[in-house]
C-alpha cells in the first residue's frame, strides 16, 4: 500500500513527495535537517555531547518562546495548531534546539580562539570619511582644497559626494573592513587617523579617504557566538555539498553569487 499524507483536500503520496519538497526548492532545509540530525546522534553516542539536563531543556524553551514572541499559553497553543504539532512534538524541537547548540561547542569550542586570530583582519573596524565623484578633475580639486584647509572634509562631502555619506559629511562606520572594497580596505588599513588619502580611482568613482579611527576586534562573548556559528555554518555547506555531488544523489544546488564588494 502506497504511503500517503492528506493535506486539505488534496492526497499526497511519497513519491510525489521528494519531487513537490524540490519544486518548492525545500530540498535543501530537509537535507541540512537530517544532516543534524545525524551528527547529534552520532556525537551523542560517542558521548561527546553532553546529556541536556532538566534546568537546560527548561532554560531553552524560554528562549525559544521569547524568540516566538509568545505571550501567553494562548499564543503557544495557537501556535501549536499552526504548525500541527503536538506538545510532545514540541518539546522534540526544544531538546533539538539545544542538542545543536551541543554539538557546536563540543565541536567548535576550542577553536574559536585560533579562528578568530585567523579571522580578525577581516573583523577589526573602522571609522572613516568618504568623498567620491566621477569626475577625477573635481575630486583633484578637493583634496587640495582639504589638504590646504580652504574648506573641511565634511562641508565638501555634503556638498559634492555623490553617495549617501553625503548626508552624514563623508562620515562612515564603525564598519568592519570585510564589508568593504578591497582596495579601501588597503589604504585604510596602511593609513594614520587624520590622513587625508589622495584620490584613488575604485570601480566607477574617484574617492578620497581619511581615516577617523581603528577599532580592533575584541574575542568577547557575542563574537564568540558568531564565530561558532560561522564555523557552524561553514561546515555544515560543505556537508550539504558532498551530498549534491555524491553520485546519483537527488536534489539541486544552491548558487551564491560574488557581487562586488561596496564602498559604504
Amino acid at each position: 500500500m502506497t504511503e500517503a499524507i492528506q493535506i486539505g483536500n488534496r492526497t499526497i503520496t511519497a513519491s510525489e513527495l521528494i519531487s513537490l519538497l524540490a519544486s518548492y526548492q525545500m530540498l535543501p532545509q530537509l537535507q541540512r535537517e537530517l544532516i543534524l540530525d545525524e551528527a547529534i546522534d552520532q556525537s551523542s553516542r560517542s558521548a561527546s555531547v553532553a546529556i541536556c539536563t532538566p534546568e537546560e531543556v527548561a532554560q531553552t524553551k524560554q528562549q525559544f518562546y521569547a524568540e516566538k514572541q509568545f505571550k501567553n499559553e494562548e499564543d503557544i497553543q495557537a501556535w501549536m495548531a499552526h504548525q500541527g504539532l503536538t506538545p510532545e512534538q514540541l518539546e522534540v524541537i526544544i531538546t533539538r534546539k539545544l542538542k545543536i547548540e551541543k554539538f557546536k561547542q563540543a565541536t567548535w569550542g576550542n577553536k574559536l580562539e585560533s579562528y578568530f586570530f585567523q579571522s580578525k583582519a577581516k573583523l577589526d573596524k573602522v571609522i572613516y570619511s568618504l568623498l567620491r565623484t566621477q569626475d577625477v578633475g573635481i575630486a583633484q580639486e578637493l583634496y587640495f582644497r582639504i589638504q590646504a584647509k580652504e574648506n573641511s572634509f565634511a562641508d565638501l562631502a555634503r556638498e559634492y559626494s555623490l553617495g549617501p555619506e553625503a548626508q552624514t559629511g563623508g562620515l562612515v562606520g564603525p564598519i568592519e573592513l570585510n564589508a568593504l572594497h578591497p582596495v579601501m580596505v588597503q589604504m585604510l588599513s596602511s593609513s594614520q587617523p587624520g590622513q587625508i588619502l589622495p584620490p584613488t580611482r575604485i570601480a566607477d568613482w574617484f574617492v578620497i579617504l581619511r581615516l577617523e579611527k581603528f577599532i580592533p576586534a575584541q574575542l568577547d562573548e557575542f563574537m564568540k557566538v558568531r564565530l561558532l556559528n560561522e564555523l557552524f555554518e561553514i561546515w555544515l555547506q560543505e556537508q550539504q555539498k558532498q551530498i549534491m555531488s555524491a553520485p546519483r544523489g537527488e536534489g539541486g544546488t544552491e548558487q551564491q553569487g560574488e557581487g562586488d564588494n561596496p564602498l559604504t
